[in-house]
């Protein structure tokens, strides 16, 4: 599910203005104590639709494309729910994959537990990992619980059942998460998913959830293997503090967007990452996207809301701050918004962005100063004279530097960066070319272009 909100916290941070990247925020409004999986330090994450991926929409036609996804160098791979979907109150023919009738089952149009298990071992076979998504908050109609525990679902003044709060979504009905015995359930739910093999879950829209109930969740799964839990939040950052590794950034999704269409200035991204710098602590993850399931169905795909700035921004969510996401689809230009409830399917092919994400994840793995969190460089703003077209930026980490520069704009730029400290020999990204950078350096980058220097 897909809700976008701004915290009173973050718009007075608006408001008075932030601190400057060079300087170090002094206190943080909250500390995160979650220790991430050590695998999760360069990881980047790839959304899994089985339904739309294959014509068979099979766990075992998906499969076929892992060595695929291995060869470009994905690791963590996010499966969308694949429980079974209620009946009663169906949304298309096949309905929503939101709508769990069992949470210990799978959905049958997937295949079986059997091939769900072989999909997991297949996948650590091949050195990578598997998290799933995990629907706490609603459940089909004909979920069996709302039969043997109503009492762990909400209701209406009249006594029934009630769809989730500021909604319209017909075909499921909100649980009661002040409910002892729905928590218990759900943890050991969650455990024999763990147990099963799974590293980890992408948890839709916990707003209405305790905190600390995946604090306990946290603690209980780590007990048998280190997992990644990604929250659909924004606004709730207690959900960093012991339980979530990370988060969206929806926010930022929809800068980049309004910035691509003429609608806000590059100067806005700059107040972006300060004014995130302001309230999230290093450690913590946050989920950067282009695209999901959610943007690609209800907003647009993106070439309608992107164009020609698609490269320059996956560009600046793969050496930013944070984790990348790319979607099923995404890596072969797939410019078609995929049905929800009902059959679709996306054509492979390679094309013009195959390699450039490719390269992009290698240089993700390859160079620790983009690496996530703590495990890579603090984010260092570069300024220039054309601050209000040119968004430029280094990391360092262990003797690691990447430069970047960033022309989110149509128009042709020659910018005058802010080297001091900078100077020195690199390597373009691009061409594998011997670079140097000086303090007189004058940039000349094209429409929507960028420029990356590593060392």
């Amino acid at each position: 599910m897909k809700i976008v909100t701004v915290s009173l916290l973050i718009m007075l941070l608006t408001i008075v203005g932030c601190s400057n990247y060079r300087k170090k925020t002094e206190v943080n409004p909250f500390i995160s104590q979650v220790v991430h999986p050590e695998w999760s330090k360069n990881a980047v994450l790839y959304e899994v639709n089985v339904r739309q991926y294959t014509k068979e929409g099979t766990f075992n036609a998906f499969a076929e494309h892992l060595p695929r996804l291995k060869s470009m160098g994905i690791d963590v791979l996010w499966i969308m729910p694949s429980f079974p979907i209620g009946v009663v109150k169906r949304l298309g023919k096949l309905g929503s994959y939101y709508a769990v009738k069992d949470y210990m089952g799978v959905n049958p149009e997937f295949g079986t537990l059997d091939d769900l298990k072989a999909l997991i071992k297949k996948v650590h076979d091949l050195g990578m990992h598997i998290i799933l998504d995990w629907v706490p908050s609603y459940t089909a109609w004909d979920n069996q619980l709302a039969v043997d525990h109503p009492d762990w679902y909400l209701k209406d003044s009249t006594g029934n059942f009630r769809i989730p709060m500021t909604t319209n979504w017909s075909d499921v009905i909100q649980l009661d998460w002040s409910k002892k015995g729905l928590q218990d359930y759900m943890v050991e739910a969650l455990k024999y998913r763990v147990n099963m093999g799974v590293d980890g879950f992408r948890v839709d829209w916990p707003p209405y959830i305790p905190k600390e109930f995946f604090e306990r969740v946290r603690t209980e799964l780590n007990a048998i293997k280190p997992i990644l839990l990604l929250a659909e939040n924004e606004k709730n950052t207690g959900f960093l503090e012991k339980g979530f590794d990370m988060n969206y950034s929806w926010e930022l999704f929809e800068l980049m967007n309004s910035i691509a269409q003429g609608k806000d200035s590059v100067n806005s991204l700059s107040k972006y990452f300060d004014k995130e710098k302001s309230i999230y602590p290093s450690n913590v993850y946050r989920m950067r996207f282009l695209t999901n399931h959610d943007e690609n169905t209800w907003t647009g795909t993106i070439d309608s809301l992107m164009g020609d700035a698609q490269k320059v921004f996956a560009t600046l969510i793969f050496t930013a701050n944070g984790m990348p996401l790319i979607y099923s689809g995404q890596e072969v230009c797939f410019n078609k918004r995929l049905k929800f409830f009902d059959k679709d399917q996306i054509n492979w092919d390679t094309c013009k962005l195959t390699g450039f994400y490719k390269n992009l994840i290698f240089l993700k793995k390859h160079n620790k100063a983009i690496w996530n969190g703590n495990f890579g460089g603090e984010m260092i703003k570069i300024n220039t004279n054309k601050d209000n077209q040119v968004f430029s930026f280094y990391r360092e980490r262990d003797g690691n530097r990447v430069v970047v520069f960033l022309n989110l704009s149509k128009n042709n730029v020659s910018v005058k960066p802010d080297l001091k400290n900078l100077e020195g020999e690199y390597t373009d990204y691009s061409t594998g070319e011997k670079a140097t950078l000086s303090f007189n350096d004058l940039l000349s980058l094209g429409p929507w272009s960028y420029q990356i220097l590593v060392k």
